[in-house]
């Protein structure tokens, strides 16, 4: 279960839990929010596949992005200083929204002393049913660890299936059930 300390001082758990096809077996994630250990959401259907490139991608902006920024923990995947990295709602076919985790990148300037210092941080939100928010505010390192905890649990409860594989995958391999 992987979990980040909101600035609010509250304790959002995100854990992966498995979708199974017809016949049971997993294909796929959906993440469960807890706030300090209480239900706070279900959201992020099939959403397995996405994380899996967003820890690669972040990975490969801190070890190659170096000229646009200095400190790793300022460099994020994508070309604006500022954007959307991801955004998971809650899906009912009847009802209103029952949660929602997003993280977007933001770009702050500092003064330090004499001169601005420019840094970007990505603010991780999660909305739960009660409409009561949290928020997270982490460098890229803290972003990846977190995103790789996650995958790494997600392809625990998928079985060992790699997240980071072509979702369709299966398809014309001449695998029958």
């Amino acid at each position: 279960m992987g979990g980040l300390r909101c600035v609010d001082g509250s304790y959002l758990s995100v854990t992966p839990v498995a979708c199974r096809d017809s016949v049971g077996t997993p294909y796929e994630v959906t993440l469960e929010l807890h706030r300090d250990g209480a239900p706070y959401g279900s959201v992020g259907e099939r959403c397995g596949w996405m994380l899996a490139r967003l820890a690669q991608g972040v990975d490969e902006a801190r070890k190659h992005d170096a000229r646009r920024w200095a400190d790793p923990d300022d460099r994020f995947p994508g070309d604006g200083p500022d954007g959307e990295l991801f955004s998971f709602r809650y899906r009912s076919r009847s009802g209103p929204s029952g949660g929602e985790l997003s993280c977007r990148l933001r770009t702050i300037p500092l003064w330090e002393g004499s001169r601005w210092r420019v840094t970007r941080r990505a603010y991780v939100e999660a909305w739960g049913a009660t409409g009561v928010g949290m928020r997270a505010v982490l460098t890229s390192a803290e972003l990846w660890s977190f995103v790789q905890g996650l995958v790494a649990e997600a392809e625990g409860c998928l079985e060992g299936r790699d997240m980071a594989r072509n979702a369709g995958e299966g398809t014309d391999t001449g695998e029958t059930r």
